[in-house]
């Protein structure tokens, strides 16, 4: 049974640890990945992008999918269903009506206030439903974005006024974290992190964690991260492994090898993403 991100994401925060997100494209990998958090009894979050919703053929079917996995594999630990950068209150809705339990509104590219009117409409309608919001303050940027300019950072103030405005269950502030690889060394304002953790008092989620050193991941969660979210890292191991075997066999056709072919590499990064956001817990 899916639930939403609410009591897993206040357990993080009160203990000191995060809650992984991983995000997947397709079946395989949503067996991969839930088959490493049963075996760890680590709490899950699947997040699956738009792009991704088109790509496995609907909302209805990435629903479909994750709950007859978890059925088949006697999935027992809390799985969240989470609609990420959902660019529109439509999409949001549209996620939600389909047995999603979770979504992030990003409406970061607008003014404050148009960003806060959006988010309040998703969390009003997404409440009404048990379902969870995330919301976005400044910009969590691509790998085409200048990491040391101003726009990449969260005013603490906006934070304040968004979270408190607009009733939102978790937050997404820009502390200098990119989506997709890093070019250069990733340069995460700690400080920031921890002003706005104690300022908006719900749980704090970073973006892009692909390419951070395993230390300043744990020193974000040490000043207020509970959620981190990782996509790229799953993706470059996979098509790594998939390469390999590809040039070594080169006379395999059968869809299920090739694929199958990835699933150790996914499972190891899914391991280690877990002991890592554990890791400095001493609860």
């Amino acid at each position: 049974m899916l639930v939403n991100t609410r009591n897993m994401l206040r357990k993080a925060k009160e203990e000191g640890y995060a809650v992984p997100q991983f995000n997947i494209n397709n079946l395989e990998w949503t067996k991969y990945i839930l088959e490493v958090c049963e075996e760890c009894k680590s709490p899950l979050i699947l997040g699956v992008s738009e792009g991704a919703v088109k790509y496995m053929g609907g909302y209805k079917t990435v629903y479909s999918v994750v709950i007859g996995v978890m059925s088949d594999l006697n999935i027992t630990i809390p799985v969240a269903l989470h609609l990420d950068h959902g660019k529109s209150i439509d999409y949001c809705k549209k996620a939600i009506e389909n047995g999603f339990t979770s979504v992030m509104i990003d409406s970061s590219s607008y003014p404050l206030d148009e960003n806060i009117r959006i988010t309040k409409d998703v969390v009003a309608y997404a409440h009404s439903k048990g379902v969870t919001v995330e919301a976005e303050v400044g910009h969590i940027g691509g790998i085409e974005d200048d990491i040391n300019g101003d726009n990449v950072y969260a005013k603490v103030g906006d934070c304040i006024k968004l979270v408190t405005e607009t009733g939102v269950d978790s937050l997404a502030p820009a502390v200098g974290s990119v989506h997709g690889l890093y070019e250069g060394e990733a340069k995460i304002d700690l400080e920031r992190i921890r002003l706005i953790s104690e300022a908006v008092k719900i749980p704090l989620v970073l973006h892009g964690g692909t390419g951070i050193p395993d230390q300043t991941i744990i020193d974000c969660i040490q000043v207020g991260i509970s959620k981190i979210n990782v996509n790229t890292e799953l993706q470059v191991a996979w098509a790594k492994e998939i390469r390999l075997f590809l040039n070594n066999n080169q006379s395999v056709y059968d869809p299920r090898k090739i694929i199958g072919s990835g699933s150790d590499a996914i499972k190891k990064v899914v391991r280690d993403k877990i002991i890592l956001f554990k890791s400095h817990n001493k609860a």
